[in-house]
């Protein structure tokens, strides 16, 4: 019988499952306020619900349309751990929002442009109403800023700022995340890469999801 490879994100992320057993829990439960009981935390994430086995680690969510669980991908799980984890145990908000490469203490470059976000931008091209739709669907507040801008909470306490330009005749379009000043009090630098990866596949699954309803 052939075994399935597993890959070395997943080898990764089973590794941090170990090591979040070596956390206080009830401080993270004190913390963000977590729902929890004996087997598990419970934490919102981009609009879906988590769980974090208190005994091996493992974050799991129910798999739309059945009654089993699925295990948490390395985007999804690193993040979660990190914030609950690693974050400073004064974090607070600024309420001011900045693009990531321009946060303080933090070297910028030129490689988090407006073309970061090109693939996704692409996708989004003609269908700022689906994609305001989506964000309010993850809870998105509607900004002023931009074709589409809305302030989506990645974690209850802790929002992010979508903005979006559509395309013209003469500009490609444009898609920026704005984080909060603060954010590397609640995460490292590196986090915010998984971060951003999973709340555009979520932004982008649930468009996927209206354009499949609209066409059965």
């Amino acid at each position: 019988m052939e075994h399935l490879k597993v890959s070395n994100y997943d080898k990764m992320r089973d590794s941090m499952e170990s090591v979040f057993l070596k956390y206080d829990q009830t401080q993270m439960i004190e913390k963000f306020h977590l729902i929890h009981d004996t087997e598990y935390l419970y934490i919102d994430f981009v609009g879906r619900t988590y769980r974090v086995d208190r005994k091996s680690g493992r974050v799991t969510y129910a798999a739309e349309g059945t009654d089993s669980y699925q295990h948490a991908d390395y985007n999804i799980s690193m993040t979660i751990f990190d914030v609950l984890c690693e974050s400073k145990p004064d974090c607070q908000l600024s309420n001011t929002y900045v693009p990531v490469n321009r946060l303080k203490n933090v070297v910028q470059t030129t490689c988090l442009g407006a073309d970061f976000f090109q693939k996704e931008a692409r996708f989004f091209k003609n269908k700022c109403l689906e994609l305001s739709r989506a964000c309010e669907h993850l809870g998105g507040i509607a900004q002023k800023v931009g074709d589409v801008s809305y302030q989506i909470p990645l974690f209850p306490f802790l929002p992010v700022v979508l903005q979006f330009w559509d395309a013209d005749e003469e500009f490609d379009a444009v898609l920026k995340l704005m984080w909060d000043e603060h954010i590397l009090d609640y995460m490292h630098y590196e986090t915010t890469y998984f971060a951003a990866a999973h709340l555009l596949e979520r932004v982008v699954e649930e468009i996927k999801r209206e354009q499949e309803g609209k066409s059965i």
